[in-house]
């Protein structure tokens, strides 16, 4: 069994796809199969169920699945090693970030990282935050700016950069802006333009709304706050938004929630313990975002 091998089944798994996977990983399709057969025939068992158009796990492939992802990360973490030993940081970091992330400050960190350690090689998706906390959670990721209304998921640890209300946002003489304020009630009377689920701010407003036993309609959705901002202003719907985001489209007039309790927060999570890349890369944002410097490794 060889770690190209593991790679390779890893890659597979995640794309659903041969193809998919021999581009993602830089060789032949066939390459990615022969390789395949060769680790299924070693262990005894069919990885993958090759009947259907999109490539699934077999019950013997969900079960190797995690353990070559370790296999693989553990790989990774010798080398790593070995270049704090000699002063060095070097290897590959996977990032995720939140669909439509617009935070100069966000790219500032990455450019300083990259200045400082060109030896790393950084690669960056996009996603929602629900995905993107399980891809860390898995090793997928080892690293995601991510949306939601709790400070860290369970097991991982956050390092919030931003913490804010949501609002809703209407264009000049909508009837939520009578009053300078509105209630959460009274904001569900109209159909609202939002995040889809599995975003941070979604998650918040579901939560409380939950919470008061409101439901509420939602009209449109969108991945993107702009998309939002322009469906709002053009009278589809109420834009719900954070007080940030809501700011910067002045076609809208924010409408303060004064009973949307629970916070919009944008963290950054990782896997407790980062190794040395990864714990320089998480220094270097948290110096772009102006948050104290992470705490001294004991010695």
């Amino acid at each position: 069994m060889e770690l190209r091998q593991l790679e390779y089944f890893v890659a597979v798994a995640e794309e659903r796809n041969f193809t998919r996977a021999a581009e993602r990983v830089h060789i032949s399709q066939s390459g990615v199969s022969a390789q395949i057969r060769q680790l299924e025939r070693e262990l005894g068992a069919e990885l993958f169920d090759r009947s259907a158009r999109a490539v699934t796990l077999t019950v013997a492939g969900k079960a190797a699945l995690e353990h070559a992802r370790q296999a693989l990360a553990a790989a990774r973490a010798v080398g790593q090693a070995v270049g704090e030993v000699t002063d060095l940081v070097r290897g590959s970091l996977r990032l995720g970030m939140v669909a439509g992330c617009t935070l100069t400050s966000l790219f500032d960190g990455l450019a300083a990282f990259h200045r400082a350690h060109p030896g790393v090689e950084l690669a960056l998706l996009e996603g929602d935050s629900e995905q993107l906390t399980e891809d860390v959670r898995t090793g997928a990721l080892d690293l995601a700016l991510i949306g939601r209304p709790a400070p860290a998921p369970d097991g991982l640890d956050a390092h919030v950069l931003l913490s804010e209300p949501l609002v809703a946002a209407v264009p000049p003489g909508h009837p939520l802006l009578d009053g300078g304020a509105t209630t959460l009630a009274d904001l569900l009377a109209h159909p609202l333009v939002c995040m889809p689920r599995g975003t941070g701010l979604r998650a918040v407003l579901d939560r409380d709304c939950a919470a008061r036993g409101l439901t509420p309609r939602i009209a449109l959705e969108a991945g993107a706050a702009a998309a939002i901002a322009d469906l709002a202003a053009r009278g589809l719907g109420v834009a719900v938004l954070s007080r940030s985001m809501a700011a910067a489209f002045p076609a809208l007039v924010p409408v303060p929630v004064t009973d949307l309790a629970t916070p919009a927060l944008l963290a950054l999570v990782n896997r407790p313990s980062p190794p040395p890349a990864l714990r320089a890369l998480l220094s270097a944002l948290r110096r772009a975002f102006h948050l104290p410097a992470l705490p001294a490794l004991p010695a």
